[in-house]
């Protein structure tokens, strides 16, 4: 049985990616579905080596989402269309009615956090809801999964991302960014919740292969939502960075303005700053670098430390969040996941899933 994929945000950045992968799947129909019904049906053209054709569809979620996928009739739908930190559930909801499964790319703390407010509807209606199938929090969580059992007690992890500046970077991830950028937020630190603000505490870390990278807290959901998964925890430091020093700098500046309550929306800016980012692109590479840093005690109380990095060449980056969208549409739609309610996408996939998938791109990783 062929399953029918909806792709909202389909010809995006995040959304191009995923359309193209699952459009090469024997079983899968996919409908690339965005505001622009010629961009749809441009993209979906352009597919030479799709095994079923994908189809383009027009699509506003801020219009009648419930009509639309009544008329579509997805059995899958993986929203891309972010930023998600202003939005609501909307999208989640509105596939009860259709009875189809639901999955985002969201990485907004409250958004993936509070989505399981839906839960009991989600079981009622036997479909799965999930939130937060990029990154964060499922590729983190996947590591600690995976490293966390090395340890007697594991107590600290400390990661981050060092993005390229030559990789496609959308409007939807600036404007996210922006979203808590100088904003206080709370974070585990040496047992207490304490408070922090985004792209402020400035430090810098080098990567074996890309060099020394500024980097800065950012606010995720993994703040929330790893102490309670992982009990043993202490201290959860959670950064990002932008690979060009005076853009990376440039926020930390603006945060300041924003902390200091002189400019109140920088998301509004968002067109305006990737415009200049741009302008930077002779002075940055293609290559981005993910680290996770554990620390903990062994057996006999002595302490310990792991240290996974990778890293992503030929601006093939962007493309890490895009994995568990992917490998949960497929598992859906070949019956393999059987639980069924409303959750953040934390435990639904294994490192070894998601570093396979990853084999194919231009990414390379080590642990030590």
């Amino acid at each position: 049985m062929t399953a029918r994929i909806l792709v909202i945000g389909g010809y995006g950045n995040f959304g191009g990616f995923i359309s193209r992968t699952l459009a090469r799947e024997p079983d899968m129909q996919v409908i690339v579905a965005g505001r622009s019904l010629g961009k749809a049906d441009a993209f979906c053209r352009a597919i030479t080596d799709a095994a079923t054709p994908p189809v383009p569809a027009a699509l506003d979620i801020q219009g009648n989402i419930a009509v639309a996928l009544r008329d579509i009739a997805p059995d899958i739908v993986i929203h891309c269309s972010g930023p998600f930190q202003n939005q609501g559930y909307d999208v989640a909801e509105a596939c009860f009615a259709q009875g189809c499964h639901y999955i985002d790319l969201a990485d907004g703390r409250e958004f993936v956090c509070n989505i399981a407010r839906l839960n009991r509807d989600a079981r009622k209606k036997g479909i799965v809801v999930v939130s937060g199938a990029s990154s964060v929090p499922c590729l983190t969580g996947a590591l600690v999964d995976h490293y966390g059992p090395e340890f007697a007690a594991l107590d600290t992890l400390d990661y981050g991302i060092a993005t390229a500046q030559k990789t496609n970077r959308g409007l939807a991830t600036t404007a996210a960014i922006l979203t808590y950028t100088g904003k206080p937020f709370e974070t585990l630190v040496d047992g207490v919740m304490q408070t922090i603000h985004g792209w402020q505490g400035l430090r810098s870390r080098r990567y074996r292969y890309v060099g020394a990278r500024l980097l800065g807290h950012c606010d995720v959901p993994d703040l929330a939502l790893f102490p309670d998964r992982y009990p043993s925890l202490k201290t959860i430091r959670f950064h990002a960075g932008l690979e060009v020093p005076p853009l990376h700098l440039g926020l930390w500046f603006l945060s300041w303005l924003a902390r200091a309550g002189l400019v109140r929306r920088l998301e509004g800016a968002a067109p305006l700053l990737l415009s200049a980012a741009r302008l930077f692109d002779r002075f940055g590479s293609d290559t981005s670098a993910f680290h996770m840093e554990f620390s903990g005690t062994d057996a006999a109380g002595v302490r310990k430390a792991i240290t996974f990095e990778l890293t992503a060449r030929a601006g093939d980056g962007p493309y890490i969040p895009c994995i568990p969208s992917i490998l949960l549409a497929q598992k859906l739609a070949r019956a393999e996941i059987t639980v069924r309610g409303a959750f953040p996408c934390v435990g639904l996939i294994t490192l070894d899933e998601y570093l396979d998938a990853l084999a194919p791109l231009d990414i390379d990783w080590d642990a030590w």
